[in-house]
């Protein structure tokens, strides 16, 4: 009889590293570099690869390896590696299989520090890249050459929000032997499962909505074990390892990823439907308002909406500065998926790099505002908006 599956919430709590001889319930800190071998044997089958076991934290270590089995195991992937940051997966992901002379198709819609990997670093080491417009996806096919090696994408796309169709993608990738890789960090595993729908690398900035609350930063790549194997050994001779306290903090984290993205998901929904009804927004774009231009493609591939809504003011760059700089109690910073409500000007912060012309192609305009909606009371988060649109007139 076969064993039956856990539910998602399950298995983020019950996924553990094997207890110790002291049988604590909860994993401590492996506060270590290093870790002993029973005997010479055993230190060379490791180093061989014949058995598996822990050598050194740069190469694995059990907080890691528990963050990473749960998180292979909610977004059905075989394998992953931690790393120390978002980019640092971003990167790897992509370094681990391309060489010189290879070429990447990516979409254009991009977070600001991929878009420099691909327009300022790879092309040191002759690896090119095409941009392909996602909302026309009769151009992607023939952007593809015979130097190509990989598709990247983000969906939801940041800022933009923006989708794209990930079954389809998959089946484009499998039609020319490309490999599709999916930043899968807006919507985290409990909305969407990249690999489903064909998707062989999903990549993460866990400092995000998987952390939840702010405290660390960190990154994983997720895939088959074959091509995992590839993407350990770029790390482990690069050295991009994710800390045991980070391992420690992002396992607890997933525990509560399913309740707190459910409430992320509900407050957004609930003020990005708010939004469309001030008469001071020009705009709002929500994957699971009817009114964003892919409600139909949202439904199908995300379980909600998100936590990220992103919304217009009447009165442009000016009063856009004018708004946040009178928000009381919701925060203005660069990062998002916190528990609290975090109002960002990605033209000026997250994709200042980009020129005003690549901005606007990707739909950045200049008092374009990116809300991630925390888990506050929702009535205090449209108090404080409120008010500072009232203020900002």
């Amino acid at each position: 009889m076969a064993e039956k599956k856990r539910h998602f919430e399950t298995e983020a709590i019950r996924n553990q590293t094997q207890r110790s001889l002291h049988r604590e319930h909860s994993v401590p800190i492996y506060a270590t570099s290093s870790f002993v071998f029973e005997d010479a044997e055993q230190a060379r089958a490791m180093f061989a690869d014949e058995i598996q076991g822990n050598i050194y934290t740069r190469f694995s270590n059990p907080n890691n390896d528990e963050f990473i089995d749960k998180l292979c195991a909610l977004e059905g992937a075989e394998a992953g590696i931690a790393t120390a940051s978002g980019m640092a997966a971003m990167f790897i992901s992509i370094a681990s299989f391309l060489r010189s002379g290879d070429h990447i198709l990516a979409s254009r819609s991009l977070f600001g520090s991929t878009h420099q990997i691909l327009t300022q670093l790879l092309p040191r080491w002759g690896i090119n890249h095409t941009y392909v417009d996602i909302h026309q996806p009769e151009g992607w096919e023939k952007h593809i050459q015979p130097s190509t090696k990989m598709i990247f994408v983000e969906t939801p796309s940041n800022p933009g929000l923006d989708l794209l169709d990930l079954e389809w993608l998959g089946k484009l990738a499998n039609k020319h032997n490309l490999l599709l890789n999916v930043d899968n960090c807006f919507a985290t595993p409990y909305l969407q499962n990249p690999i489903a729908f064909g998707a062989h690398i999903v990549t993460h900035s866990v400092t995000k909505f998987i952390d939840g609350q702010g405290r660390t930063i960190g990154g994983a790549v997720l895939g088959s074990k074959e091509l995992i194997k590839e993407v350990k050994f770029m790390a482990r001779h690069t050295g991009p390892a994710m800390s045991p306290f980070n391992g420690w903090i992002l396992s607890k984290s997933l525990e509560t990823l399913a309740v707190r993205m459910e409430k992320h998901c509900e407050n957004a929904l609930h003020l990005a439907q708010w939004l469309e009804e001030q008469p001071d927004v020009i705009r709002v774009k929500y994957p699971f308002l009817p009114s964003h231009p892919q409600h139909e493609l949202a439904k199908k591939q995300m379980r909600l909406g998100g936590g990220i809504l992103t919304f217009e003011l009447k009165g442009g760059l000016e009063r856009g500065k004018r708004f946040l700089n009178a928000l009381q109690m919701l925060s203005f910073t660069a990062n998002l998926g916190d528990t609290r409500t975090i109002c960002t000007h990605p033209a000026s912060t997250t994709h200042s790099k980009l020129s005003d012309e690549e901005r606007a192609v990707v739909g950045i305009t200049p008092g374009l505002i990116r809300l991630s909606v925390g888990l506050e009371h929702i009535e205090d988060v449209k108090d404080d908006l409120e008010q500072a649109m009232k203020n900002s007139a």
